[in-house]
């Protein structure tokens, strides 16, 4: 137990409302902490923006405390209390060994399928992954706990994982992903064991529903070191898994070169607009991840004659269904990333009205900056680039309320006449 005069984390730096979930648990008798990410990045001079909080309350407990709460999770209960915009996630403190409870079940491959096995504070601090993250902060004593050196592997940059790397990764492959995440984003290096076991079954990835993948993918790139994180993906083996059709490309594609770079120049672009708090989407960053295989489609379509559009279109449908197998990508993504495909064929019309028409649909800003990083990248596309960068200075988009009534995209929405319903009986 670390005293209040000899660590960092305050009251101030915390959310009031994570705050106020711990006080309302305090006084209705049950213990609270802020734990993890929320203490760890406090620790480190930061300012984060997510709390989590771990109590010896079960989520049926919690949820009924909570008017605005709603039980989460079918491996490990949660509960999500939302104040707003703001979600504090509330979690009950594990405890047992996937061997000692029937209460827990694993799949053939060691992964954890169900988990609700509850325990004690100390309990719950073995359970988690990294020691980092099993930090707790109590607003009763003001005191911070640490079960595990967790204090001395921050002062280290030491990202040290907890038990035996093959079993946790086993656990939850995800892990893996975590410890390259929090590498990336901390500074830290990871314990020599915990990433050679990375390198050595970087393929229990395959075990991760691809659902779960999506929303991993994007934590790691938009993350503000999404570069990075990119190129230990490669190096450590796990990018063969998740983008196997992209990985073959850059390993063996005459282009490869161009593709490397063409995917670390969007990385770097999403990292640049991270770090000024501007907002990135998903679709802009698979549509960089899959473009390898997409073009390499297109231009295999035309070479066996189907026409330049067409070809396109096939060939995006082509990749992203290959992809699906791997990581799911939803379809309101999807779609959007078949728009910016599509529109570096339709930039290509700089005559008449057409560019005006082009600039004022929703989705050109994406494909100009899509088409900007192919010409970073090296790819010659005879000055396209620099064409649209004069073309909006002389021609300023409208706002919305002033777009082309033809624009589809862009047509008021017609009200519809209400209807005389029955009352129900």
């Amino acid at each position: 137990m670390i005293p209040r005069d000899q660590h960092v984390v305050s009251r101030k730096l915390i959310s009031p409302n994570a705050l106020k979930v711990i006080s309302r648990l305090n006084s209705s008798g049950y213990d609270a902490f802020l734990v993890g990410g929320g203490v760890r990045d406090i620790l480190l001079g930061g300012h984060p923006k997510d709390f989590d909080i771990a109590t010896n309350a079960h989520p049926e407990q919690v949820h009924a405390l909570f008017r605005n709460s709603r039980l989460i999770g079918r491996r490990f209960k949660l509960v999500h209390i939302l104040f707003g915009r703001e979600i504090i996630e509330v979690a009950t403190f594990r405890g047992g060994a996937p061997e000692e409870s029937k209460h827990q079940q694993q799949s053939d491959q060691g992964m954890l399928i169900r988990d609700n096995v509850y325990g004690t504070l100390e309990d719950d601090a073995l359970r988690r992954d990294f020691t980092v993250n099993a930090l707790y902060y109590s607003p009763r004593d003001f005191a911070v706990y640490d079960f595990l050196g967790a204090m001395d592997d921050i002062r280290k940059q030491n990202l040290r994982l907890i038990g035996a790397p093959e079993t946790r990764y086993r656990e939850d492959p995800v892990r893996m992903l975590r410890a390259l995440r929090f590498k990336a984003k901390l500074g830290f290096s990871i314990e020599q064991k915990a990433e050679q076991a990375i390198r050595d079954h970087a393929e229990l990835i395959e075990n991760v529903a691809a659902a779960r993948l999506f929303d991993e993918m994007v934590k790691l790139f938009v993350s503000g070191a999404g570069t990075e994180i990119f190129e230990d993906l490669v190096s450590f083996g796990l990018f063969d898994y998740l983008f196997p059709a992209v990985a073959y490309t850059l390993q063996n594609d005459q282009m490869k070169s161009f593709y490397r770079g063409f995917i670390i120049a969007g990385l770097k672009n999403t990292d640049t607009r991270v770090k000024a708090d501007k907002p990135v989407t998903p679709a802009f960053l698979y549509a960089v991840l899959l473009w390898p295989e997409v073009e390499r489609f297109w231009h295999q379509h035309m070479n066996e004659g189907i026409p330049e559009f067409p070809a396109l279109q096939q060939a995006g449908q082509k990749a992203i269904q290959e992809q699906l197998a791997f990581i799911s990508i939803p379809k309101r993504f999807s779609l959007m990333m078949k728009e910016i495909w599509e529109f570096q064929i339709r930039l290509k019309k700089t005559r008449g009205r057409s560019p005006q028409q082009l600039v004022q649909h929703k989705r050109f800003r994406a494909a100009y900056d899509f088409l900007l990083l192919r010409e970073l990248a090296g790819q010659d596309l005879d000055g396209l680039g620099d064409w649209w960068t004069e073309f909006q200075k002389k021609h300023p988009a409208p706002p919305p309320s002033e777009r082309h009534q033809n624009d589809p995209d862009n047509k008021p929405k017609r009200s519809r006449r209400p209807r005389n319903r029955k009352p129900r009986n």
